[in-house]
């Protein structure tokens, strides 16, 4: 009888050509836990995340599921994956859910935080774990200008050019800016994103914030629906996903958020 497994997945992204599984020779964080789990199983395991993330970037809880003929515990299917994965990835906990629960469709919210490191001189140990950002940033400028981007909108201006989505309508439920010393943290959460939405929105707010243009220059990019229009695409290495919101009726494990810095 096959059965329906959900699980948490932590890990640095640093090293991997994205979570999306890819040609041979490609190291991807979805090949490293289907390989983990497979052996767990003793058959082949396939994956489904809720939000696949690019070269470079983190997880502090993605959510995924897969489908399975065997009977495991779930501490077996924690701690027998986490043997068998590479240092940088971690299974947090497994559960058997309804098959009705569908990491990528069931999900209801995603969040995420970007990390700038801003100081005037780089990094050392931070560098893919922070971007880091020369330029004095101006949390207050920069919030103004995140508050343009909250509600329903058409976020064409904020995709990738190569974005696949059929729609480019997406809600974001609060963009949050804060600095913190050193720190300056973009906390973001939507009912989905588009690709590189994220990142193209840090970099519009990071040139806002170094005052190279003004607040209301975000709710313009906004409403030209252009990315051509739309600034500079932020890198990778300070982008967290941080949780992903489901229905109460699965009950998933309730992990306290993450307090990331870097």
């Amino acid at each position: 009888m096959t059965q329906r497994i959900a699980l948490g997945v932590e890990y640095d992204g640093h090293g991997f050509c994205g979570w999306q599984a890819q040609k041979e020779g490609q190291r991807t964080v979805q090949g490293a836990v289907e390989e983990a789990l497979s052996f767990v199983a003793n058959e082949s395991v396939r994956v489904i995340c809720a939000g696949r993330t690019d070269t470079g970037v983190h997880s502090a809880e993605q959510v995924i599921h897969f489908d399975t003929n065997v009977i495991r515990s779930n501490r077996s299917w924690v701690f027998g994956a986490n043997t068998n994965l590479p240092k940088e990835v971690c299974i947090l906990w497994a559960t058997p859910i309804s098959n009705e629960f569908h990491a990528r469709f069931s999900a209801r919210k995603r969040r995420y935080r970007y990390v700038i490191f801003n100081r005037n001189v780089r990094p050392t140990y931070l560098t893919y774990r922070t971007t880091w950002e020369y330029r004095p940033l101006d949390a207050t400028r920069m919030q103004e200008a995140a508050n343009h981007l909250v509600g329903e909108h058409d976020f064409d201006s904020f995709r990738a050019i190569g974005c696949q989505a059929k729609s480019p309508v997406r809600t974001i439920n609060y963009v949050n800016v804060t600095r913190h010393g050193e720190f300056v943290l973009i906390d973001i959460e939507a009912n989905a994103f588009l690709h590189h939405m994220v990142r193209n929105i840090a970099g519009v707010l990071m040139d806002i914030g170094a005052g190279k243009e003004e607040p209301i220059w975000a709710k313009e990019i906004l409403e030209k629906k252009d990315r051509t229009k739309g600034g500079v695409t932020a890198p990778p290495y300070g982008l967290y996903l941080t949780g992903v919101t489901y229905e109460d009726e699965f009950d998933l494990p309730q992990l306290p958020e993450p307090s990331i810095i870097w």
